[in-house]
């Protein structure tokens, strides 16, 4: 899994690409959990690449997710596909993230 980085302002996108799976977790968990540092928190995971994710993906962002609720923000989603959507849906993790349809709605969402 490759795992693409910009800025819009203040704000990192990180867009994985590539499933999301037992191989790619953990580098994963620990590339989000390092922006998250960097960033205070202020970042968007664009996930319009990511066709699918095993229970190791689930975990690594539910964990990314509850790292961010202790800090009393949420990981926002953006361009799910609906793939994902539906398994987030079907393990009751979708209610751990801001959905949001684009990266450009999800970073003005820190506005």
């Amino acid at each position: 899994m490759r795992i693409d980085e910009s800025k819009h302002g203040a704000v990192t996108v990180l867009k994985p690409k590539g499933p999301l799976g037992v191989d790619d977790a953990e580098a994963f968990k620990q590339r989000a959990l390092e922006t998250l540092g960097a960033t205070l928190g202020r970042f968007v995971l664009d996930v319009s690449e990511v066709p699918f994710a095993d229970s190791a993906g689930l975990e690594a962002l539910a964990d990314v997710g509850k790292e961010l609720i202790e800090s009393g923000q949420t990981l926002k989603l953006c361009a799910e596909t609906e793939t994902l959507r539906e398994v987030l849906e079907l393990t009751d993790l979708g209610g751990l993230f801001e959905h949001y349809q684009d990266v450009s709605v999800a970073v003005r969402s820190f506005l």
